[in-house]
């Protein structure tokens, strides 16, 4: 009978000549992390993860599962997933002496072998370990019966996967009660001199030590964890774009220059000494902050809508597939006023920094902003469109200003059709989106003027 190691060591390594992704769905990680976690799984290590919020530590502790095999073989009706050929507990040991092969099988998933606990303060040794169940004692067991116990957590993840997120957060003396567990694979229940020979792959997580001042992780457990493996943001800006396109849900269309400047402000956040960087700027806001242009798209389309307007469609009238695409939401770059506001609360700021938040936020999505403009439309000649600018022609954008509207300010088209085509925009609300990125552009070149109502209702470029 393999130990879970084993397992997982026979599933790596098929998943490795096969050139199979054994964690999918994690981006960013492929030449740092997953090597060094995949070294430890090789090696039958117990890990710690330790990193700052967002990182994905759950997110990876989440893929171990997918390394066990589909099914198991457990004994039917027992407490703890044993194995039919080797009984842990009294009960099933007993059971098994008694039934001999009419001992009952059942078959486990493998979802079903990965237990999770977020560690709180009043978690207790009873939810880890165990303790004496007060009901089986009402039923005439003595309380020196060891059938008496109600087994905890770690136990029920024999021969599987046990994950301790936060780990910190457990007080000292909750995580002495892992050491047996660690070191000697068994566990000791109040006075009951019960060993169980627990096969069980024990991972947590945790903010890096200096990180926090919730708690820390006590010297002999840190120990006893073979391999301690460091998380990071995404390296890599095509990274943290793929990250929010994959974890965020969008209720309307949000163009990839879009995610862009969002993904470019949150890596300008991880580096600006305005923030409190030991906190971190989690994937989340990045996440969130997509959600949120999204959101101000949809309603400004049902805005429009409910006061009969329609978008343009690429014949220049209304309906078709284009007008329906834009009635669903396509963002804009005046969308992103939206994010500051809602989600500044996510953020940990310097001492120094007290009433200038607003300030710090709106100069790094202004420069995230130039950044994707810089990076995205290089290149191209935007003179016409501001010598169209310059001519008198002022384009009008805002919260109730429609895709149509915005497009048929302009008075020659053919300025904007290479920012069009650089960025591939078909719909309406996708060719609006573009133009208005151009123009966000020239005006934090300073080459346009820019005029905000007070009010935070239309803006004008002219």
């Amino acid at each position: 009978m393999e130990s879970v190691t084993a397992e997982m060591r026979r599933n790596l390594l098929a998943a490795l000549r096969d050139g199979r992704d054994p964690a999918p769905g994690l981006l960013g990680f492929t030449d740092t992390v997953l090597p060094q976690l995949e070294r430890a799984l090789l090696a039958g290590h117990d890990i710690v993860l330790l990193g700052e919020r967002g990182q994905g530590k759950s997110r990876l502790l989440r893929t171990l599962p997918l390394l066990l095999d589909e099914w198991t073989p457990v004994i039917g009706g027992a407490e703890l997933g044993e194995h039919p050929y080797a009984p842990i507990t009294p009960e099933s040991r007993r059971r098994a002496a008694e039934l001999g092969d009419e001992l009952p099988v059942a078959w486990r998933h493998r979802d079903e072998r990965y237990l999770e606990k977020l560690a709180t303060p009043d978690t207790s040794v009873g939810d880890l370990v165990g303790d004496v169940d007060p009901v089986k004692v009402a039923e005439g067991r003595s309380l020196g019966d060891p059938e008496t116990i109600h087994f905890g957590l770690v136990p029920r993840a024999h021969r599987g996967i046990m994950a301790v997120n936060e780990l910190p957060d457990l007080a000292e003396r909750i995580q002495v009660a892992l050491l047996n567990v660690m070191e000697e694979r068994d566990i000791q229940v109040r006075g009951h001199s019960l060993r169980l020979p627990l096969d069980v792959l024990l991972v947590a997580s945790s903010n890096p030590e200096d990180y926090t001042n919730r708690g820390r992780i006590i010297t002999p457990l840190k120990d006893r964890f073979g391999a301690e493996i460091r998380t990071h943001y995404p390296l890599e800006l095509d990274d943290e774009v793929a990250v929010i396109r994959q974890e965020s849900q969008l209720v309307a269309e949000v163009p990839e220059h879009l995610l862009e400047v969002l993904a470019r402000f949150s890596r300008l956040l991880r580096e600006s000494t305005s923030i409190d960087q030991s906190s971190g700027v989690s994937a989340r806001f990045s996440i969130a902050a997509a959600e949120t242009v999204a959101a101000a798209a949809l309603r400004r389309s049902a805005i429009l809508h409910e006061t009969g307007e329609r978008s343009w469609d690429s014949g220049g009238t209304a309906g078709g597939d284009d007008a329906e695409f834009a009635e669903r939401g396509v963002a804009r770059p005046v969308d992103l006023d939206a994010v500051i506001p809602v989600l500044r609360g996510k953020l940990e700021f310097e001492s120094g920094e007290e009433g200038r938040e607003d300030a710090v936020l709106e100069h790094l999505l202004r420069r995230a902003t130039a950044d994707t403009v810089r990076g995205r439309l290089g290149g191209i000649d935007l003179g016409p469109l501001v010598s169209m600018i310059d001519q008198g022609t002022q384009v009008v954008t805002g919260d109730d200003v429609s895709a149509a509207e915005l497009l048929g300010s302009l008075a020659d088209a053919e300025t904007v059709a290479p920012v069009i085509e650089r960025l591939g925009a078909r719909s309406a609300g996708e060719r609006a989106s573009a133009v208005e990125l151009a123009l966000e552009g020239l005006f934090l070149a300073r080459r346009v003027a820019k005029d905000t109502g007070d009010d935070g209702g239309r803006t004008v470029y002219g």
